[in-house]
């Protein structure tokens, strides 16, 4: 259903356009959300008063009813009940010669900007990063870095004022930790509500600053921090540590980013939860057999019984003896496997006596 504008502003269909001028002075002065009005109220004023405070489109609006209702104006413009507004004509308006049009109240529905609360403002994040050797990144480790960043301050705890001091109310924003600022622009005079500088939002100052950080709540010093490896921490993933990053006065602090750089091993590599190791056999335990110690990464001895190769390169798989999964690293089903590559060695040089020994194996038909 069309909305009747005429009765929006309490005025006739044959008032003139100054009878109508003046009742949405009245209106807007009355239920203006600065001076304590109904946002929705206020809005459905402004807009009765854009159509009929036009001629050509309170013309339309006589002759076809409401012309923006979900469809275009007669000139083509779609959707935006201000086009062809001329705000400019409210300069001789109300108190300081202007009406005050703040955005944030009059579309605060559709935008999320009246329900909403003023975010916190928050610090920066910061990176790092950190060489592990191969054996801490597979078991886990707890590293202590010293960062050089904005933190708060350790003397007045982030309040700025002197230890033992109080804090006072904002003379500028007189407690409410915002300010609202008018403005001059081609569409008239609008207001905006910005939080305070003075006292960082918060409503309070101190009535003696922190000799520390001046006031500010924070200072950049160096901080030392304790980053807690996971067990089984691949090269080049990185730790997130939530509020270890810069701090900021009346917010939260960013966060800090750890990449983490894992030394390859002399022994080992990784393939995803297992170890992989290579180990050289000599021909005759290949054929044979061979019992042999094999020290883990844990720098424990383990006897692993190679059977008799029937291929020049074996894998042989030992349970329990990777990567932790989970970060767990007791029992060893919550870990991967070591496997150990196989490979015969064969000899460079033989002595007369082994050559005789390899030419009997030939005419056995080895």
């Amino acid at each position: 259903m069309a909305k009747d504008y005429y009765a929006v502003l309490g005025v006739e269909k044959k008032a003139t356009q100054e009878d109508v001028k003046k009742a949405f002075r009245k209106l807007a002065h009355k239920h203006h959300p600065d001076k304590g009005g109904e946002g929705d109220t206020f809005k459905e004023i402004t807009e009765a008063y854009a159509i009929l405070g036009d001629e050509k489109k309170r013309r339309e609006y006589d002759t076809y009813g409401q012309s923006f209702a979900g469809g275009s104006t007669g000139s083509g413009q779609s959707g935006n009940p201000f086009a062809g507004f001329d705000f400019s004509q409210f300069q001789q308006g109300f108190g300081q010669g202007g009406v005050e049009f703040d955005f944030g109240d009059m579309f605060g529905d559709m935008f999320g900007g009246r329900g909403g609360q003023a975010r916190a403002p928050r610090g920066r994040d910061i990176s790092i990063d950190l060489e592990i050797p191969f054996k801490e990144a597979i078991f886990g480790t707890t590293r202590k870095v010293l960062i050089g960043k904005v933190s708060t301050c350790a003397t007045c705890h982030g309040n700025g004022a002197k230890p033992g001091t109080e804090l006072e109310q904002c003379k500028t924003c007189s407690g409410s930790g915002r300010v609202h600022e008018m403005r001059n622009s081609i569409l008239g005079q609008f207001s905006s509500v910005r939080a305070c500088t003075l006292c960082d939002g918060t409503g309070k100052i101190p009535k003696e600053k922190c000799h520390e950080c001046k006031g500010h709540g924070v200072s950049r010093r160096e901080e030392e921090i304790t980053v807690a490896v996971p067990a089984g921490i691949d090269n080049g993933e990185t730790l997130r540590l939530s509020g270890y990053g810069e701090a900021v006065k009346a917010g939260t602090a960013g966060d800090l980013y750890v990449k983490m750089h894992v030394k390859p091993h002399p022994t080992f590599r990784r393939e995803g939860a297992n170890l992989v190791m290579h180990l050289p056999v000599k021909l005759t335990d290949a054929i044979l057999g061979i019992t042999v110690p094999v020290e883990t990464l844990e720098g424990k001895t383990l006897e692993v019984k190679i059977p008799a190769m029937k291929q020049p390169i074996e894998l042989l798989r030992v349970r329990g003896k990777g990567i932790p999964l989970g970060g767990g690293m007791v029992r060893a089903e919550s870990r991967g496997d070591l496997i150990i590559e196989l490979e015969v060695a064969l000899p460079h040089k033989l002595s007369s006596k082994a050559r005789h020994a390899v030419e009997d194996l030939k005419s056995e038909g080895l």
